[in-house]
């Protein structure tokens, strides 16, 4: 695929994405760790366990049947059923009985805040929430579990950077007509872009993990449901729409990697960057969702377990959708980098 696949008409521009074309079938891995031209780093993305560990065991043991010399393992938010500390633990026991690898991104998800619905474990509360819990409680766990002092972070796989970003505000405590909704201080709009930018004049493609997405890009995010996750949604893409080789991945909805929109550019007018930034689904550990036709979702059923290797080269970066359960790919993707990557000359 040439570049110009990715350019974007004037129509297409007003409409905000554009459709990536995709492989019915990836194949498999054939390079190792340098490529025909320079090295290649490749790496796993996951998301929305929301407790189903057995599923997330396999997916762990699936990655590493693939991708032994993982760079890292990015895993975009729901990370927990409700965020309670003993959950977090049942997730790191499992995380450690199972191959992985040493790097990991933890982004948080709105699933790590529904301790106050409930009483007490095994009491759903939901008209007397906030049940006692403070917000405050909710945010240490999570630090806790993931090692620092912030949602926001930087990670590095292999020498690419990797971005985590998240909300910090549960917006119910703030005003009861919200419930999941993200915002964002103005320190963290302010490092994404002074990141952004170091990486951009680097000439090194940025990854950026986010639970919820972004409004009319991938699978999902036109519908009603996910048109309103962001608070502060016109901000966030006025900074990500910049860069060419920015490349974001969004969880939350669940909706299934076969669809044709699993990977989208979009287009953010007045950023002057008429070829936009690739955005990415990351689909789901735990139970599928797609299109009703009615204007809302519903669930595919029976066993689902889908996430995605990345592999970063000097002139792209292929992206595949893997099927944990059938442990087979699903498709692939090829995005140009506008900016060479990867061996540096002298």
């Amino acid at each position: 695929m040439d570049r110009r696949a990715f350019m974007v008409t004037a129509g297409g521009a007003a409409a905000g994405a554009a459709m990536l074309p995709g492989q019915a079938e990836a194949q498999p891995q054939t390079q190792g760790k340098w490529g025909p031209h320079g090295p290649v780093v490749r790496f796993n993305v996951l998301s929305d366990i929301q407790g189903d560990l057995t599923d997330f065991g396999k997916a762990l043991d699936d990655l590493h049947a693939i991708n032994p010399g993982s760079g890292g393992l990015g895993i975009a938010g729901d990370l927990t059923p409700r965020g309670y500390d003993f959950e977090y633990a049942q997730l790191r026991a499992t995380f450690d009985k199972h191959p992985h690898p040493r790097e990991v991104a933890w982004a948080i998800g709105n699933h790590e805040f529904y301790v106050p619905k409930w009483r007490d474990p095994d009491t759903l509360a939901q008209e007397t929430w906030p049940n006692g819990t403070t917000e405050d409680s909710l945010f240490r766990s999570f630090y806790r579990f993931a090692g620092r002092n912030t949602v926001y972070s930087e990670t590095s796989f292999g020498g690419v950077p990797v971005l985590c970003l998240g909300t910090e505000q549960y917006a119910k405590y703030h005003d009861p007509k919200l419930w999941d909704e993200v915002w964002m201080s103005d320190r963290q709009f302010t490092w994404l872009e002074q990141r952004l930018r170091y990486w951009s004049n680097r000439r090194s493609p940025v990854m950026v993990l986010t639970h919820h997405p972004l409004p009319n890009t991938v699978s999902g995010t036109h519908n009603k449901l996910y048109r309103s996750d962001y608070l502060q949604p016109d901000r966030l893409l006025s900074i990500l729409g910049r860069h060419r080789d920015v490349f974001l991945f969004s969880g939350h909805t669940h909706w299934d990697l076969n669809l044709s929109d699993w990977v989208v550019r979009r287009v953010v007018p007045g950023t002057g960057n008429l070829e936009g930034f690739t955005v990415v689904n990351t689909a789901a550990v735990q139970t599928g969702w797609t299109d009703d036709g009615k204007g809302g979702e519903v669930s595919l059923g029976g066993a689902f377990n889908q996430g995605l290797q990345v592999e970063v080269s000097p002139g792209s970066v292929v992206i595949k959708a893997r099927d944990f359960t059938t442990k087979t790919w699903l498709k692939q993707i090829t995005v140009p980098l506008h900016n060479s990557w990867g061996r540096q000359d002298g």
